[in-house]
């Protein structure tokens, strides 16, 4: 039986060929689709076994990041989204994916309100960031704990809620990755390695179930070793990167 993921493209998305190099390389079946084909009926999401939304600035950006996908997808497929996701289907929104994810509403993915705005530095960060594996729900960091590497690249990740909400975000199990120290301790809101000033140090949450997933670092740029500016300093018994586990859970998750 061959599983299908769906890899939304739009006009300025530029992340979505690696990431289906990622998805198939886990014996899925990657299919790029620009969202026109969706808009005019060609295809349905209920079509795929699972959704990513990858980085890019979509639509330029206009507005402000990701919204306009965002808004597309809320007011064209708001239903069939959310049947989606109910229906337990893995749904995962890297860089400008996660702010479409934020936009749309699949996250938070309860009552809280959420925001990717601006980052406090006021210019684009393109970096490698230390991140802190929280205990979560989501399903797509199972079996990783303590600290990995990715990168970031991204002028809108400052992620904002109000202390209530954060509260709920904790208490839920929904925070996945923090921003962190390169000894595994809290960022503590420093620059640079909390990069964009997000409160609490959040890089990425899930909803309440764990099946949707959005994160502002990048895991298909660091899906193998050799991707890392350090990669000859690494074990050279080890074939991938950090970020190679997100995919490989996602893969497990559809075909368990």
């Amino acid at each position: 039986m061959a599983y299908k993921v769906c890899i939304i493209r739009a006009p300025g998305t530029n992340c979505d060929r690696e990431t289906a190099m990622c998805v198939e390389s886990q014996g899925l079946e990657a299919e790029v689709v620009h969202v026109k084909r969706l808009m005019e009926g060609e295809i349905r999401f209920s079509d795929y076994d699972g959704l990513i939304i990858p980085g890019g600035f979509s639509f330029g950006d206009h507005v402000r990041a990701g919204a306009l996908l965002g808004k597309i997808l809320k007011e064209r497929f708001g239903d069939e989204l959310a049947q989606f996701s109910s229906d337990g289907k893995p749904i995962l929104g890297i860089c400008n994916g996660f702010q479409v994810l934020v936009e749309c509403g699949l996250l938070p993915g309860n009552t809280a309100q959420s925001a990717l705005t601006t980052n406090l530095s006021s210019r684009f960060e393109c970096r490698w960031v230390d991140l802190s594996v929280e205990t979560s729900r989501c399903i797509f960091t199972d079996g990783l704990s303590g600290s990995i590497r990715l990168p970031v690249a991204h002028g809108e990740g400052r992620f904002l809620v109000t202390a209530g909400e954060l509260k709920e975000l904790t208490n839920t199990g929904q925070v996945v990755f923090k921003y962190a120290q390169k000894n595994g301790g809290s960022a503590g809101g420093s620059y640079p390695e909390n990069p964009n000033g997000s409160i609490d140090d959040i890089a990425g949450i899930c909803n309440k179930e764990g099946n949707v997933f959005g994160l502002m670092p990048h895991p298909e740029r660091a899906f193998y070793r050799f991707l890392h500016p350090r990669w000859t300093k690494s074990d050279e018994s080890e074939s991938f990167g950090d970020g190679y586990k997100i995919f490989n859970n996602m893969a497990e998750y559809i075909m368990r």
